[in-house]
């Protein structure tokens, strides 16, 4: 009986230790293969301990008289041998530490670590996206798309004139921080006490009362960095931001608005409350020019996303910049617009899929998008949510594809998901990427043929 125990008992423990190699096998692969420099530095590690565990052994020979040979005297090369090594193995530990990221303190075990420093990498390694627009259904495709890739820019307008930003706007001449503001917070990887703190807005106080700290917070770093572009940088740099978020233009501009009645309304603000139809934009100045960082990003891009929000006050004001639309007439990426799942009061009201992109193609050009994201998922015609939902009454739209998609919140229709829309706009990179290729292969195997 005692036999047959210890042979259990050893069975028992045999199976422990291959149940645990085994683990260790599978973290190891998953670990090495990921590219992510990890297997460098472990060699560099090593390399490091070798030469100080060569100059502790020239020590050891002074000790017990072995004599290696040596052009110093033995001491001296012993201890630059220690100090090398030692270096070394500084140096791969601050590489690992680099590599792994701050998932590595952020994680709850190894394997949490191994999914964070995956997902790391493949967003590291996704593609370069440009967002344009502004208000809030910008953030919330940012927050979708931040999990996709960290390669991001974020062209934001600056004819915000409205609550806590117009009064900075005027006051500090500054521009208006409060889109920026809500795009750091959306691709911010820092905890919720810190994003909650940035768009808290103060409810009383002479003089503080409507202002956001983030907004308070984006003018004082102006302040100290001496310009709008470092203070964003800044300031992304504290929430911990992937990407990069940058202004249409450099210019101070106001929007204004010709209306079906004739009459012109100046301000972004005011604009929606004019109680008419809005004909034709306006920027004043009329040619105002484009930020470098957003021509470049746009150049640049695989994908160039405009939209969702406000039609005339968050996208319009961007693509009218004219070295934003040259960028994007010259650029190769592919161009996307997402179309509202509901219509605003005062800017589109009645309008369809369709009324949204003449208007859009009216004020820029014609080719301004290759495809049209449009809500596919009907609300209950039954339900009053306070605004009306976008159709797409089948008229064709010129020069572009509409494709459909779940692009709104289920709880919500009237409201975009940002799961939704970066599922839709990854899908369409995705889909199209792989046509691009296609073609790519089969004019390959023309010309050989030829």
């Amino acid at each position: 009986m005692n036999r047959s125990r210890r042979r259990q008992n050893g069975s028992s423990s045999d199976l422990a230790a291959d149940t645990n190699t085994a683990a260790l096998i599978t973290t190891l692969r998953k670990l090495l293969p990921l590219g992510l420099g990890v297997k460098r530095w472990l060699v560099i590690g090593s390399a490091g301990f070798f030469i100080s565990a060569t100059g502790m052994a020239y020590v050891l020979g002074r000790v017990f008289d072995l004599r290696p040979p040596s052009f110093l005297p033995i001491a001296v090369e012993a201890i630059i041998l220690m100090a090398v090594g030692v270096i070394v193995l500084l140096l791969s530990v601050y590489g690992l530490l680099r590599s792994l990221g701050p998932q590595m303190f952020a994680s709850r075990d190894v394997g949490h670590l191994l999914e964070n420093i995956g997902s790391r990498r493949t967003r590291e390694r996704g593609p370069k996206i440009v967002v344009i627009g502004g208000g809030t259904g910008l953030s919330v495709l940012l927050r979708g798309i931040k999990q996709h890739t960290d390669n991001i820019t974020a062209v934001v307008t600056v004819a915000d004139d409205g609550g806590s930003s117009g009064r900075l706007r005027r006051e500090m001449g500054v521009p208006p921080p409060g889109d920026f503001r809500n795009c750091i917070v959306a691709l911010s990887d820092s905890e919720k006490l810190v994003t909650d703190l940035f768009q808290y807005r103060f409810s009383q106080g002479e003089g503080l009362e409507g202002h956001n700290f983030g907004n308070l917070f984006i003018v004082a770093m102006v302040e100290v960095t001496g310009s709008f572009d470092k203070a964003l940088s800044e300031s992304g740099k504290v929430l911990a931001v992937r990407g990069q978020i940058v202004p249409a233009t450099v210019a101070n501009v106001r929007l204004s608005a010709r209306l079906i009645d004739g009459r012109i309304v100046t301000g972004e603000s005011n604009i929606p409350l004019s109680g008419a139809g809005i004909e034709e934009l306006f920027l004043e100045p009329r040619r105002p020019s484009a930020h470098p960082k957003a021509v470049e990003a746009i150049l640049d891009a695989d994908i160039v996303v405009m939209g969702p929000g406000s039609l005339f006050t968050s996208i319009l004001p961007n693509l009218m910049v004219p070295g934003i639309t040259k960028a994007l007439e010259e650029s190769q990426a592919t161009k996307v617009y997402v179309c509202n799942v509901a219509t605003q009061e005062g800017e589109t009201d009645n309008f369809s899929v369709a009324d949204h992109v003449d208007a859009l193609q009216r004020h820029t050009h014609e080719k301004i998008t290759d495809f049209v994201i449009a809500n596919s998922h009907a609300a209950d015609p039954g339900t009053d949510y306070g605004e009306t939902i976008v159709v797409d009454d089948g008229r064709s739209v010129p020069y572009a594809t509409v494709l459909h998609a779940e692009i709104a919140d289920p709880e919500h229709p009237v409201r975009h998901s940002s799961e939704g829309l970066a599922r839709a706009v990854m899908s369409l990179y995705h889909g199209n990427r792989r046509l691009r290729t296609q073609q790519q292969r089969q004019g390959s195997e023309g010309l050989l043929a030829g």
